[in-house]
């Protein structure tokens, strides 16, 4: 680790991709993560890689999954409405089995929505927003640290599991600067070595005199698609036992949990000292990877005391599903919500969790 610089969250996550091995990024600007492909524009090409601005989120993900096919190191990424036109590209390379490691800088929605911070951004990531059976590993940070590490993780978990991997932050992560410390930059692979580190890569059979590869989604026998998906979802639950990831706060005697991811997890942290001050034990599962999401978290919280669970989101409430799932009915589950773009307070969060607690008892 180096010493502690300050930087905004859209460099610093820029900067931990370049760091973490990515050699090859193609993005195309939107608000708010535009500052990622103007610095990847201005920095990879010093350090040895390529970048590409393409002309639509469309362009860029084909261009990434033939890139990552033929072995490069991909980062890609985009905010909401343009993470959504890449979903039909990640439905390929799950299928394909092609790592790329992807970005999404959430906003506000439905439709182009806003360009202020939001979370509604849950099922398109969690659920996957392109056609068929698959899933990508989800992680959300709860500040530019904590994003910087799982960027600079994230392509050795992509090619772990031959699978996008995608890293879920909101505008106002992006926008924000903090302290941090930066990861020692990995060496970049030399394409002659690819082939060794990519077996399944597209680095020409003639040249190397090796096995014919091939990369295709297309599967027109049933019987060989049936096959295929079988063998990638036990891939898939592989990533269920090992890629679980969460954080708990004060959940022992707790008369309150709360949920709660990124951005929102810290006012939420700051809200439980408010409500201690008043007498009120409240505690937190901050789930980091949102698939696989950490039901297991949930067998700590103390069912003799605490009274309701609380799903805290930038939405209208998407998370709570998976809340409910990990509370399987032994307490009430209720929201604290805002959307549009709008951040609530600690305060606020105070008076809702009070309130909550007042209609429980």
């Amino acid at each position: 680790m180096t010493e502690k610089v300050l930087m905004k969250g859209n460099e610093a996550f820029a900067e931990a991709a370049i760091r973490g091995g990515c050699r090859f990024y193609f993005g195309y600007p939107i608000t708010p993560q535009s500052e990622i492909p103007e610095y990847m524009s201005r920095e990879l090409a010093k350090r040895g890689g390529t970048f590409v601005q393409a002309e639509s989120e469309l362009a860029a993900v084909n261009m990434a999954y033939g890139c990552a096919a033929a072995g490069g190191n991909v980062f890609i990424s985009s905010s909401s409405p343009g993470i959504a036109l890449m979903q039909e590209g990640m439905s390929f390379l799950c299928s394909a089995e092609v790592p790329v490691v992807v970005l999404n800088v959430s906003r506000g929605g439905p439709g182009v929505g806003g360009i202020q911070p939001g979370q509604a951004d849950y099922f398109q990531a969690t659920r996957g927003g392109g056609n068929g059976d698959y899933h990508i590993p989800v992680f959300a940070p709860l500040g530019i640290q904590e994003a910087v590490d799982l960027i600079y993780e994230a392509p050795q978990i992509a090619d772990r599991y031959r699978n996008p991997v995608m890293v879920l932050v909101d505008g106002m992560m992006g926008q924000m600067m903090e302290p941090l410390r930066l990861p020692e930059a990995r060496p970049f692979v030399a394409t002659e070595e690819i082939a060794a580190y990519k077996p399944w890569s597209l680095t020409g059979k003639a040249a190397k005199g090796g096995k014919r590869r091939v990369v295709k989604s297309l599967l027109l026998k049933p019987e060989q698609l049936e096959e295929h998906v079988e063998q990638l979802f036990e891939k898939y639950a592989l990533a269920e036992k090992e890629l679980v990831r969460f954080e708990t706060i004060g959940l022992e005697k707790a008369d309150v949990v709360f949920v709660a991811f990124g951005t929102i997890s810290r006012l939420v942290a700051e809200s439980i000292e408010l409500l201690a001050a008043e007498g009120i034990r409240a505690g937190m599962i901050r789930p980091i990877s949102l698939w696989p999401f950490p039901y297991a978290a949930f067998e700590q919280i103390d069912y003799t005391t605490t009274k309701a669970v609380i799903s805290a989101e930038l939405s209208m409430g998407q998370m709570i599903g998976d809340v409910k799932m990990g509370v399987n009915g032994r307490l009430p589950v209720q929201l604290i919500h805002r959307t549009g773009g709008i951040v609530p307070t600690s305060l606020e969060i105070v008076e809702k969790t009070k309130a909550i607690l007042q209609g429980v008892k």
